[in-house]
């Protein structure tokens, strides 16, 4: 069983190096892992694959020992979780507007006595029932994580309450669907999201981040707390002044 990257960064106060992929291309894993990526975000919410190709591709990233944090499409229980046993690290969330959504996601994938997660004990995260349930239920605990998306006025509105949840160990801001929404439902800006968001997290102390899409915005969101950033994906470089690799991160 292997320690997540992404929480050994943020327990030490560094930056978690991430890229976006939502496509079937297992070389892609290997290749970000070679670029010095801690983690990769796993985008199922509006892409496509089979069971057996995520699979795959939680495999390969065990093979070259770099984080994938899933997107799932939906909230079912079982099949939220059945990502973890699979071995993603972590799970990334959309649109949870209310502390409410966020602990009722903290039950779903977190083991007693912080959630009500179901134990199976032999997948692919519990090296197929090779090691003491005590370990795994242990290890599950301290090396997978997660986290949740403000992509709402209501989410932003909510912040507070969402970062104390325990159990929640990041916030993510979701700049695109943020956006949309609050052009049309608030007054509020971006910025004022990212402000919240980073006052929330820095009181309850979680960590958060999201994508950044210039080096001045880089430097801005770590100069705020930010720790969680994405460098690029298979499409593009999301700060697209930035070469598409982890050089996008020198001096933050």
């Amino acid at each position: 069983m292997r320690k997540s990257k992404t929480l050994a960064r943020i327990r030490a106060g560094e930056i978690v190096r991430t890229c976006n992929l939502g496509h079937y291309i297992p070389a892609y894993v290997g290749q970000a892992a070679h670029q010095g990526y801690d983690c990769i975000w796993f985008d199922l919410e509006h892409r496509s694959l089979s069971v057996r190709e995520v699979q795959a591709i939680l495999a390969y990233a065990h093979v070259f020992d770099i984080d994938i944090m899933v997107r799932p499409p939906m909230r079912e229980g079982a099949a939220l979780y059945r990502y973890l046993e699979d071995g993603a690290a972590g799970l990334l969330m959309p649109l949870v507007n209310t502390a409410e959504e966020a602990a009722s996601l903290v039950d779903t994938v977190k083991f007693p006595p912080v959630g009500n997660r179901g134990l199976d004990g032999v997948g692919f995260d519990a090296d197929f029932g090779t090691v003491p349930l005590d370990d795994y239920v242990a290890w599950a605990q301290r090396e997978t994580f997660l986290a949740v998306q403000i992509e709402t006025p209501e989410a932003v509105a909510n912040v507070d309450d969402i970062a104390a949840t325990p159990g929640v160990d990041m916030l993510f801001i979701g700049p695109g669907d943020l956006t949309l929404r609050l052009k049309y439902q608030s007054e509020l800006t971006l910025d004022d999201a990212w402000e919240r968001t980073a006052t929330a997290c820095k009181k309850h102390g979680k960590a958060f981040g999201g994508p950044s899409f210039s080096t001045e915005e880089f430097k801005k969101r770590r100069e705020q707390g930010a720790q969680m950033f994405i460098g690029s994906g298979e499409f593009r470089s999301w700060a697209s002044a930035l070469p598409a690799h982890t050089a996008n991160f020198e001096g933050l």
